[in-house]
């Protein structure tokens, strides 16, 4: 079942083992993310959800629920500024995106569509996060190889790596 058909339950009942209740001197990010953990996925807002990814916690639920509200509407000011769901979300680690396709190609779609002056007022350093992201682990996996072939060329022509060690 997808994430979005648990609308009603809670992390805490998708994503085990249930959090214990945080330390006595614990920050309020902390105690904020614990008391998310208890409240029904449906409920959770713009800024819960950029607490959360931002967190990284229980991604598979998370994200596809954050995708949603980013296919309508890419740069919703979550809470802090306009785009900052959009930023916490494209720099969660390719790993969990791999657990994720569709939502991430949904994602993908919704930043292509974009005008290039949006992006580029978004925060400091904030569009290269987003063309990375755009650009998907294809690109790494696409330098990857050609980076092993280039060693491969090198090794067959007998021209040793000089920063190999």
């Amino acid at each position: 079942m997808g994430p979005l058909l648990h609308l009603d339950r809670t992390l805490d009942e998708l994503d085990p083992p249930r959090w214990a209740a945080p330390p006595s001197d614990a920050t309020r990010l902390v105690r904020t993310v614990h008391e998310l953990r208890r409240v029904p996925l449906g409920e959770l807002r713009p800024a819960d959800l950029r607490t959360l990814v931002s967190q990284q916690v229980a991604l598979p639920f998370v994200l596809p629920l954050a995708v949603r509200l980013l296919v309508e509407e890419p740069l919703l000011d979550a809470y802090f500024y306009e785009g900052d769901l959009l930023l916490a979300t494209v720099n969660v680690p390719a790993s969990a995106w791999a657990l994720l396709p569709e939502p991430g190609a949904q994602l993908r779609t919704a930043i292509a569509a974009l005008p290039e002056a949006a992006v580029a007022e978004l925060p400091r350093g904030a569009a290269e996060e987003v063309a990375r992201f755009v650009a998907g682990p294809e690109s790494l996996s696409r330098l990857r190889q050609s980076a092993a072939k280039t060693r491969r060329r090198r090794s067959e022509r007998g021209v040793g790596d000089a920063q190999s060690g």
